[in-house]
Formats: C-alpha cells, sequence, structure tokens
C-alpha cells in the first residue's frame, strides 16, 4: 500500500524540455493542450507520452496495417486484442501473438529477454487460452562483433530462464546474424495457447458502477518509460537506460498464469487485461476505450513493492507479472479469495463510470483526468512522407558476370554450410525445455514445429520466418517471400495455414526511406496473404531500431500457425532410408540476388531477391499437402536459405539418427553456383518409396507443378554430380559446429 504520509502531491513544472523529453513535439503538445482545455500537469503529460507513443498507438504504421487481410472463416478474433484467436474445431481454438522486446534486450540481454517472454505469455492467458508453446526470432549483429556473444549468451539465457520456469515448451525459432544488427539487436517473442471457443475473455470495461481489480504482482519502478523508450532511436547514452527494462519472475508468472485459469472457470469478470507496455494506464485507458466508457483509478489502493511512489509512477510503471479486471458487482471477495490462493494481490482500485474520462486519484486528490478517447481512438496518426531511397537501383544492380564462380565447388559448400546463418542452432535450442507437457511431436530443427492436441487426432505447426536482406533489397518481394516461406514451412510439414501474426521490425518512421520499405513491405505482406489464403489474426510493429541515424535492415517476422487433421502423418525434413527416391517440386533459377552464398562467400548483398509466383507456391503447397495426405512422401523439406544444397545436406545431417548419404544428379542448364546455392522459390525437395513416385508425378501434374525425379538415398556421401561430393560425417560436424565454434 502507499505510504500513508504522503498528502499533498507536488508535481514537476511542465516545461518545453520536459515535454520533449517525453517525446512529445510541438504539435502534438497543442494538440492536448486543447483536448484538456488547459496545460497538462506532470501526471497527465506523462500518460499522453506512452498513449501516444509510437509502441502504443501505432501512429506511423496504422495507415498502412488496415491493407492486411484479417477476416477469415474461421477467425474468431483478429487484430486489436491481447492476441488473436482462430477456431480449430472440436469445440477449440487457439490464441497466438508475437511481440518484440528490441531495445530492452539490447541494453540488459537477459531481463529484456525474460521479460518479453513473460509479456507475451501473458497476451495469450489474458485469452483465456493456456499457452502450450513459444517460438523466438532473434537477429543479432555479426558474429564477430565483440558485444555479439555478450547478447547471444544473455538472450539466449533469458528466454531460456522464463520459459523453462514457467513450464510451456520453445519448441523453435529463428536466429541470425549481420552487422546491420551491430547496435540494435532484435528479440520477437511467439506463444500459442489453446482455449474454449466459448470461453475467449477480452479487455473490455462495462457497466457502471462495476468494480476495477489489480491482480498480480506488486509495483515497483522498474521499466518506467519502457513504452516510450521502445519509441526512441538509440544513442550511445541510451544503451545505459537500464532502470526503463523491467525485471521478471517467471515464479510469479506460473502463479499469475494458474490463479487466472481458474478464475475464468466462473462467471465473475467483465474484461481482463496484461499491464504489459505503459502498465496500469493502457490496460485502464484501452479497456475503457473498447467498452466505450470512463474508468476511475485510485492510485493509492495500488499494492506497492517500493516506498515514495509518485502517481507519475504507479501510472508508468510496467512491473511484470501484473493484470487488471474488471469485475461483476458482489464478485469480488470470490476473485480475492482465488487470488489469496495463489498468494498474490488482488484489490479493488477503481470503477467503471459513465463519463468516458480517465480519472487517476491520489488520496483523494484527483491527479489526472482526460477524455478516454483521446488517448485510445483519438490518438494521433500520420502517414508519414515515404521516399524511395536514391541508392535502391545501386544495390539491386549485379552483374552476375562479375562474380566469379569458385573453382572447387566442394570447398565452397562447406564454408557455407559453416557460416553463422546456416550452421545448426542447437547449442541455443538445446537451453530450452522443448518437452514440457509432453505435447512436442516435432522439436526445434524443423521446418516447423509441431504440438499435438491431446483427445484429439489432430496437431499445430508454428513457425516464423523472415529475412532482411530480400526486404533491404527489394521490401515488396521481401513482404510477398516471408509469408509464402512461412506457408511453405506449414506445408511440409503437412499442416494448412489458419492465421499469421507478426512483427514488423524497421528503422526510424520519420525517415521517408525507412516508411517507404514499411509500406512496400506491407503490400507485399497483403497481396501475399490474399494469395495464399492466410488472414492476419495478431502482430506488432517496432519502430525506432536504429543508432546514431543508422537503421537496421527492414525486417518483418512472419509467425504462422497450420493445423493437422491427423497429426501421426506430420513429415520431418530428414532422410528415412536408403534407396528412397529423391525429388525435387518446384524448380531451380539462374538466380543469386541476395542469397546468403553472396553474403557468406563474397561479402555481398546486392541484386534483386528470387522471382515468386503466388500461383505456383500455392500449387507447390497444395501438392506436398496432398502427397502427405496420402502418405507417400517420408520426408519434405524447403528449399530456402543456402539453396539446394543446403536443403539435401539439412536432409542427410539435420535428424537425430544417424546420418544419410545422397547422390543426386540434376539437369538445369545453369552456372554451378547457382544449380547448388541459388534461393529460387517454390521449392520442395522431398523423398519416398520407389514405388510411391507415378502417384507423386500424378498429383504434381494434377497442380501442375513442376517436378524432377534427381537422386536417391544412400552411401556415406552426399554427391550433387559433376558439382560435389563430401563424406555426411564431415559434413555432420561442419554444420554442427559452425555457429558454437565462432561463439566460444
Amino acid at each position: 500500500m502507499a505510504d500513508g504520509s504522503i498528502k499533498k502531491l507536488v508535481q514537476p513544472e511542465v516545461t518545453p524540455e520536459l515535454v520533449a523529453s517525453h517525446g512529445i513535439n510541438a504539435q502534438e503538445y497543442q494538440k492536448i493542450v486543447g483536448i484538456l482545455g488547459h496545460a497538462p500537469n506532470f501526471t497527465e503529460l506523462g500518460v499522453f507520452s506512452v498513449m501516444w507513443s509510437e509502441h502504443c498507438s501505432y501512429k506511423s504504421s496504422r495507415y498502412y496495417l488496415k491493407n492486411l487481410p484479417t477476416e477469415g472463416p474461421y477467425v474468431l478474433q483478429g487484430p486489436g486484442e491481447n492476441a488473436g484467436v482462430v477456431d480449430i474445431g472440436d469445440g477449440l481454438a487457439v490464441a497466438f501473438k508475437m511481440e518484440s522486446h528490441n531495445h530492452p534486450s539490447f541494453i540488459e540481454p537477459y531481463q529484456g529477454a525474460a521479460t518479453g517472454v513473460g509479456g507475451i505469455l501473458r497476451d495469450i492467458f489474458t485469452m483465456g487460452a493456456r499457452p502450450v508453446a513459444s517460438l523466438n526470432s532473434l537477429r543479432f549483429g555479426a558474429i564477430d562483433h565483440p558485444r555479439t556473444r555478450y547478447l547471444v549468451a544473455g538472450v539466449v539465457a533469458g528466454i531460456g530462464g522464463y520459459g523453462n520456469c514457467i513450464g510451456v515448451p520453445t519448441v523453435g525459432g529463428e536466429c541470425y546474424f549481420d552487422e546491420c544488427y551491430n547496435a540494435n539487436i532484435l528479440v520477437n517473442a511467439f506463444t500459442l495457447g489453446l482455449v474454449d471457443k466459448q470461453k475467449i475473455f477480452t479487455g473490455l470495461a462495462k457497466g457502471v458502477g462495476n468494480p476495477v481489480m489489480y491482480v498480480g504482482s506488486k509495483t515497483g519502478r522498474d521499466g518506467i518509460h519502457g513504452a516510450t523508450m521502445a519509441s526512441e532511436s538509440f544513442s550511445e547514452e541510451k544503451e545505459q537506460r537500464r532502470p526503463t527494462v523491467q525485471v521478471g519472475d517467471p515464479f510469479t508468472e506460473k502463479l499469475l498464469l494458474e490463479a487466472c485459469l481458474e478464475l475464468f472457470q466462473h462467471d465473475y469478470i467483465i474484461g481482463i487485461q496484461d499491464m504489459g507496455a505503459a502498465g496500469l494506464t493502457s490496460s485502464s485507458t484501452e479497456m475503457a476505450g473498447r467498452g466505450d466508457c470512463g474508468i476511475e483509478i485510485d492510485l493509492t489502493c495500488v499494492p506497492m513493492r517500493e516506498s515514495g511512489m509518485t502517481p507519475y509512477e504507479i501510472l508508468l510503471s510496467e512491473s511484470q507479472e501484473r493484470m487488471l479486471l474488471v469485475a461483476k458487482q458482489g464478485c469480488e471477495e470470490k476473485i480475492k479469495k482465488i487470488f489469496d490462493k495463489w498468494d498474490l494481490d488482488a484489490v479493488v482500485v477503481g470503477r467503471v463510470t459513465d463519463d468516458q474520462q480517465f480519472r487517476a486519484l491520489w488520496h483523494g486528490e484527483q491527479v489526472a483526468r482526460i477524455p478516454i478517447g483521446a488517448l485510445t481512438k483519438e490518438a494521433p496518426v500520420y502517414q508519414r512522407p515515404a521516399a524511395r531511397p536514391a541508392g535502391q537501383d545501386k544495390i539491386q544492380h549485379l552483374d552476375a558476370a562479375s562474380i566469379v564462380e569458385p573453382k572447387d565447388l566442394t570447398a565452397a559448400f562447406k564454408q557455407l554450410l559453416g557460416a553463422p546463418n546456416i550452421a545448426s542452432k542447437e547449442w541455443l535450442y538445446r537451453q530450452y525445455d522443448q518437452f514440457v507437457r509432453t505435447n512436442t511431436v516435432v522439436a526445434a530443427g524443423a521446418d516447423a514445429a509441431v504440438i499435438r492436441i491431446k483427445g484429439s487426432d489432430k496437431g499445430l505447426a508454428l513457425t516464423v520466418d523472415g529475412n532482411s536482406r530480400y526486404c533491404y533489397l527489394d521490401p515488396y518481394v521481401g513482404g510477398v517471400l516471408a509469408v509464402a516461406e512461412a506457408a511453405r514451412n506449414l506445408a511440409c510439414v503437412g499442416a494448412r495455414p489458419v492465421g499469421l501474426t507478426d512483427c514488423l521490425n524497421f528503422g526510424s518512421p520519420e525517415n521517408p526511406a525507412v516508411m517507404w520499405q514499411f509500406a512496400e513491405v506491407i503490400q507485399g505482406m497483403r497481396d501475399a496473404c490474399v494469395a495464399l489464403n492466410v488472414p492476419v489474426v495478431s502482430g506488432n510493429v517496432s519502430f525506432y531500431n536504429e543508432t546514431d541515424g543508422v537503421p537496421i535492415h527492414p525486417t518483418p517476422t512472419i509467425g504462422m500457425v497450420g493445423l493437422l487433421e491427423k497429426v501421426a502423418r506430420v513429415v520431418t525434413p530428414w532422410f528415412k532410408a536408403a534407396g528412397d527416391v529423391v525429388v525435387l517440386l518446384g524448380r531451380t533459377r539462374d538466380e543469386l540476388g541476395g542469397s546468403e552464398y553472396l553474403k557468406s562467400l563474397h561479402g555481398l548483398t546486392r541484386g534483386t531477391p528470387p522471382w515468386i509466383d503466388l500461383k505456383l507456391e500455392l500449387a507447390v503447397h497444395h501438392c506436398c499437402l496432398e502427397a502427405i495426405d496420402a502418405a507417400i512422401l517420408r520426408s519434405a523439406h524447403d528449399v530456402s536459405d543456402g539453396g539446394l544444397a543446403v536443403a539435401l545436406a539439412e536432409c542427410c545431417i539435420g535428424g537425430p539418427d544417424k546420418p544419410l548419404g545422397v547422390r543426386i544428379e540434376t539437369h538445369e542448364m545453369i552456372r554451378g553456383d547457382a544449380l547448388l546455392f541459388s534461393e529460387s522459390q517454390s521449392r520442395i525437395v522431398v523423398s519416398l518409396k520407389e514405388a510411391n513416385v507415378e502417384r507423386l508425378k500424378d498429383i504434381a501434374a494434377r497442380h501442375h507443378v513442376p517436378l524432377q525425379v534427381i537422386g536417391a538415398v544412400g552411401g556415406a556421401r552426399m554427391t550433387i554430380q559433376p558439382l560435389l561430393q563430401v563424406a555426411v560425417e564431415e559434413l555432420k560436424a561442419i554444420w554442427s559446429n559452425g555457429l558454437t565454434a565462432r561463439l566460444k
């Protein structure tokens, strides 16, 4: 409880310097004065600063985000809530979302990553869903950058430490290294939960007089201005802002999870919301905004773990493991009894009102009064200037003839296989508990993770994907390819997409070049989602990912969920038995622009990304899915980073069993390095028994999918005639040690 000795609040004077330090420009400040009818006091200024921040208001992105397809026959809840929800049949639904925790993870990698996991978990169980699986997408600077080892170690430990303690498996993800992230890493966290479709909860306040209750941990000073910090560019000075990073406690989160799920079994509440970015401020105002009502909060009632906290600090704190709920009148004690059982605070801190105002009280004094709409629906929306960068044509130009083909393609292949972005990420994911709760069927390392739905024949596939080089070279095509590859990953395990979440990581929206990149990526994503029939049900935008004016490459991360009607039919990427025939679905093109080969072996990020025909892409998915449904495929693996050679190597060495060799003969009349390392789209390598080849040919013909029988599984070597051959045991060693050797 608050220090009872505090009676009269003295607030700092609001000066132009103070306004600017809160990230509010002169035009916005004048708008605030007009809304209030007077200059804001210090507390009101803080409330506006977080609610009008880029992180909370989406003021630079809303104009473009509205173009994404968000509806579909199975969508129960689209963007705008804590998470999206999709119907998967049998009375069940899945809730899922992805969020960024980039700046906090750079400042304090362990807690930044840990609280990113904690925050996304709360977004899921706030919807009434039990979290059952998590993924992550990580981007670090160059592998040899002085801070990379420290940041990787801290982030991975934070993800594992929080997820492992709370008992939610981390079943997959991705990790890339590039110098564009040297001073601004990306940590994107994804979680999926299962929920009874009749028991979905939302962040809604309504019912005049209904009590507003605070549940969970006590409030401290950690995380104050986390939302505004996430809406600023980095500088050397801002790297030291550790107080803006939240501190997580996974054991308390586990208690909060179980308490909330127990609460949801009763008809005690109207709505509930996580106190995430902007803490008590955002949860209270957003809930009131959705319910078209007002809300009054008595800050003296808020449980606190530090003495002398001010209203400003209480409202802006982003302390973890807290929820705000609107209870039905008369249910307060019943709710308190549940949270007492789990040793958590549960106190009435306010009430729902009918005046559409946000009011904050402190020892009986009104310290803030702001119209709800001004903080939510009427927050600024900008259509910022967007302009194609002057140097875009230059980076897209690639004279293929100037790229000298390696004389020794075997040596080149070995080098590529051991590159940080290609090599095995087992060192990372073995630090995560992948099998807790015993639902995991396919864990990290495959095209997509797969979990079973206990009590049914069904399974869920989950994947995250994105390629920032493609988006840097051509943002539109990069947006298309990110969606297409995620859907292809699901097809490879036998799953049909049901929905998409995204985390859109970009530089400053005040830079016209960045806004052009953002607009182009969104358009590309939209076109791919429409063509592949995948609705966007949730997501996050993270701007200001830059340091001293230098932005990261545009990095849209796509999280996609797919449904397997028969989880027993799941297919993995790895070859299963000698004698199986190897088939390539799709066609390899003579294109090297934006490839990992070009980057790793030639030091170039140039050219245009691979060409894609979305009709062909969808046809390849349908072909693969039909073949899996017919139980004729033994393995299936997407051809992506590193091209055909890397995909084949992963099929040989990536599985849990002893490596298997393969002998390949291809017939494309293109240069050798392109045949091996081109990242041509819409390709899947599959293996099957020889007796089933004709059936696969029939399926491919009906879907108008190019098909080549390219070889057979067997032996102790990987051979691609006449270009390369190498022992699979040697490949296994290169691939397994490529990353760990660089990080030790």
